[in-house]
């Protein structure tokens, strides 16, 4: 199974700050991070979508994105993802 986190931040001069604060706390549990924006130099856009593979307990996992949904302008939805006949660990 692959436990996913999607997290959406607008005003990302602003948010990005705090996010990046609860992620760090939570460092051990992000085994791959992935960080997109719109644009660049200086059209860079003020709105970011990260892409993280968590690993650990699914509740240290519900809580990093719990956590990050609290941050005024954040938006996050945890995915896991399974193959039918892949056992749960």
């Amino acid at each position: 199974m692959k436990t996913i986190l999607l997290i959406l931040i607008g005003n990302r001069k602003e948010s990005a700050v705090n996010v990046q604060k609860v992620l760090t706390g939570w460092g051990c549990n992000i085994k791959t991070r992935l960080g997109i924006h719109d644009g660049v130099l200086e059209d860079c856009s003020d709105k970011g979508l990260l892409i993280l593979e968590l690993v650990g307990k699914k509740e240290d996992n519900r809580e990093i994105a719990r956590k990050v949904s609290l941050i005024k302008g954040v938006n996050s939805q945890l995915v896991e993802l399974k193959i039918d006949d892949e056992k749960e660990s």
